[in-house]
C-alpha cells in the first residue's frame, strides 16, 4: 500500500470515490485515442462513434434523447448527426410522436460499420489484464453508475 492508497482509506468513502473521480478523466481521454487508432478504417471521429453506438445499442433516438444520454449539448450532437448523415450512416426520419424533434436512425451502411467497430474494440478490451472478475466488473458498474445519477442534474446545454 503506498502513502496515498492510505491516506485515501482515511478520508473513507468520499476519498475513495474522489479517487475514482480522478481516475476517470485519464481513462476516458486514454480511451478516446485507443478510439481514434481503431476508427481510420472507417475515418470516424469520436463524436460520430457515439452516435453510432447509441444507435446500435438503443435503437432510433432523437437528437436530445442522445445528448442526455452521453451528457453531451444538443448542439454537438446534432453537429455529429449531421457528420453520421453526410457519410450515409444515418437517415434522420420524421418522429411520430415529436413534430419538431425528428427520429435519428442507423442506415444499413452504419449498421454495418458500428458492428465492425464494436467488434474491434471488444476485442481489444477482452485484452485488458488484472484478473478482474464478474463481480468486480460489476461493483466498477454499480459505483459509477451511482457516481452518474448523482451528477444527473448537472446542466447540459
Amino acid at each position: 500500500m503506498t502513502d496515498s492508497d492510505s491516506s485515501l482509506e482515511s478520508d473513507g468513502p468520499s476519498g475513495r470515490l474522489a479517487a475514482v473521480f480522478d481516475l476517470v478523466g485519464p481513462l476516458y481521454r486514454r480511451a478516446q485515442r485507443k478510439v481514434e487508432q481503431y476508427t481510420p478504417l472507417e475515418g470516424l471521429s469520436v463524436g460520430v462513434r457515439a452516435v453510432l453506438v447509441l444507435l446500435y445499442e438503443h435503437g432510433p433516438m432523437t437528437v436530445p434523447q442522445m445528448g442526455r444520454a452521453q451528457a453531451l449539448s444538443r448542439q454537438f450532437v446534432q453537429r455529429m448527426v449531421n457528420e453520421a448523415a453526410a457519410r450515409g450512416l444515418v437517415e434522420i426520419t420524421p418522429n411520430p410522436a415529436h413534430k419538431r424533434s425528428s427520429l435519428i436512425r442507423l442506415t444499413g451502411e452504419g449498421a454495418a460499420t458500428t458492428t465492425a467497430l464494436v467488434a474491434r474494440e471488444r476485442e481489444m478490451l477482452s485484452q485488458v489484464d488484472g484478473e478482474l472478475t464478474d463481480d468486480d466488473i460489476a461493483a466498477c458498474l454499480r459505483v459509477l453508475t451511482r457516481m452518474l445519477e448523482f451528477l444527473d442534474d448537472v446542466d447540459l446545454d
